[in-house]
């Protein structure tokens, strides 16, 4: 029998620890399908957004397989996950009991030049959308996030209002995300970086470059950088 979530939990967190539950009780076979988001919205009287992160946080962790327009499957046993997921940056932050605040530095259209526009996938010259963001958490800056996204992807990015949701946030809602790519690095921040970050050009950074995908182009190629002091990559795995 699978234990009741406990009313402390988030929603979000209620749902999850029910799948995540029946899911160790075996009562979905790998590969059976499993309810879909509209049956957990109905049972859980909560939003479908709500239902998609606990969702999401599943698949990250290697429990269930989503395919778009067909459903949400259990997994394969023997799959591998990792911590290092796509997470938004405002719950990391709310999760810590923390204020999140951001600072939109640039919003605009540009001309991608060759070496961008290959990696979105798109002819040089051709139009992305470009944000420079720094996210603070209560008052600190915790990351300056320069992101370009291809428009094909996400029409409407600019005109989101970022200082009350982040981009990471929107686009999980607005593009079919399939697969990310990452690079991580400890360097020095660029001197707009450390100015940014209120922070030494000298000063050790963890920095992240980041691309998302849907299953035939690439969404959006993001830099995010992180003073070395604040902030840090867990990871773990589970056969």
């Amino acid at each position: 029998m699978v234990s009741p979530a406990s009313p402390r939990l988030a929603p979000y967190a209620q749902v999850k620890h029910y799948l995540k539950g029946r899911l160790a009780a075996g009562d979905w076979a790998p590969g059976v399908l499993m309810p879909s988001e509209a049956e957990l919205v109905a049972q859980f009287s909560v939003s479908r957004m709500t239902v998609n992160r606990a969702l999401r946080e599943l698949q990250a962790e290697g429990l269930i397989d989503r395919v778009q327009g067909v459903g949400t499957f259990a997994a394969q046993l023997h799959k591998v996950s990792s911590t290092l997921t796509l997470r938004d940056l405002h719950d990391e932050i709310a999760d810590r009991g923390h204020r999140h605040d951001a600072r939109v530095i640039v919003q605009e259209a540009t001309a991608a030049a060759e070496g961008l526009a290959g990696q979105l996938g798109l002819p040089s010259g051709a139009t992305v959308f470009h944000t420079l963001i720094v996210h603070l958490e209560n008052g600190v800056p915790l990351q300056c996030e320069d992101r370009y996204v291809n428009p094909a992807c996400a029409p409407d990015y600019l005109s989101q209002d970022f200082t009350t949701t982040t981009p990471t946030h929107y686009l999980f809602e607005a593009t079919a995300l399939w697969r990310a790519q990452y690079s991580i690095e400890a360097a020095r921040p660029t001197k707009q970086e450390a100015k940014l970050l209120g922070i030494a050009a000298s000063e050790p950074c963890l920095i992240i470059v980041r691309r998302t995908f849907t299953t035939d182009s690439a969404i959006t190629l993001a830099r995010l950088v992180h003073p070395g002091n604040l902030y840090g990559i867990e990871g773990q795995f589970t056969p």
